[in-house]
């Protein structure tokens, strides 16, 4: 057993949380609200009142947070996570955050001499919940094979990257995909709407062909039946466009899809739709071509 504290119980939080539990690991939980502890309480973890509270006698700190904004409040501050985490402790970040916030935490934990590992993962609140995430690892290769069998529980893969900041920099290249995968498919639907194609027979053969892809079977029906249910929100989608597009600009890189994906998520954002699936930039595509996908 390992004595895990794991702070921000979000999204993808707490299925991790009864993962680790289920294995057998020790948790201590913090989260900025106190809503989601008590159904960790109830599954067998420890709430603490802080974050050095939370941590103290940690053999391993984990967390996941939504953006450089909630790094720099609980990691960065004063009195924050990296002035409390212990020499002995190995600290795991699974956020999808800028390659310049990672650095900072790790120049921060660098300074007092702490072990960090930057493990954004992908998947959402399913693939949390069923231990199926895939998280890609950047730091010390001996430190993340240190923490393995506490990533395994939640992942069904792990992949090692290469030194600090590899992790967060494949996330932004993966997130990309995703970003372009959504447009496609709401281009495809689109096209196939307006030329008077069954939409549940391009979807049957989006399913078999050498171009398929989980994305498209996982969103496509939901987008006939309208159905935007959040697990992975529109406002974070937004977030990630932003960090690609800026990590990429300093690389000299063209992001050509990404941008145009932008376009629609800040269209969906404008009509209201932040707290609804990430792929409601679908529907802000099929409306601006004047159509509805789930007639």
């Amino acid at each position: 057993m390992t004595r895990i504290a794991y702070l921000g119980l979000g999204t993808m939080g707490l299925g991790m949380v009864k993962n680790l539990l289920a294995a057998g690991h020790g948790v201590t939980v913090w989260n900025r609200s106190e809503a989601p502890t008590k159904e960790a309480a109830d599954a067998g973890a420890t709430v603490a009142s802080s974050v050095a509270t939370a941590v103290d006698g940690a053999e391993v700190v984990m967390y996941c947070f939504s953006d450089d904004t909630a790094i720099d409040a609980v990691v960065l501050s004063e009195g924050g996570l990296a002035s409390v985490a212990d020499p002995s402790s190995i600290v795991i970040d699974l956020s999808t955050i800028s390659p310049e916030k990672s650095a900072a935490e790790r120049d921060a934990y660098d300074a007092r001499n702490v072990p960090f590992l930057d493990a954004p993962v992908f998947g959402s609140r399913g693939e949390a919940a069923a231990g199926g995430l895939w998280i890609v690892i950047g730091g010390d290769e001996a430190t993340f094979e240190e923490v393995r069998n506490v990533l395994e529980p939640i992942s069904e893969t792990l992949h090692y990257m290469g030194p600090g900041g590899s992790g967060v920099r494949m996330k932004l290249v993966g997130n990309l995909v995703v970003a372009s995968q959504l447009l496609a498919l709401g281009e495809a639907l689109t096209l196939g709407a307006k030329a008077g194609l069954d939409l549940e027979k391009v979807l049957g053969v989006l399913k078999v062909t050498d171009f398929r892809s989980p994305i498209f079977d996982g969103v496509g029906p939901s987008v006939l039946a309208d159905d935007y249910s959040p697990s992975f929100a529109l406002k974070l989608m937004q977030k990630d466009g932003r960090l690609i597009q800026a990590f990429a600009a300093g690389l000299g890189a063209p992001v050509p899809s990404v941008e145009a994906a932008s376009r629609y998520v800040d269209a969906a954002m404008d009509a209201g739709w932040q707290e609804e699936n990430a792929s409601a930039l679908i529907k802000a595509l099929s409306d601006n071509a004047g159509i509805s996908l789930s007639d």
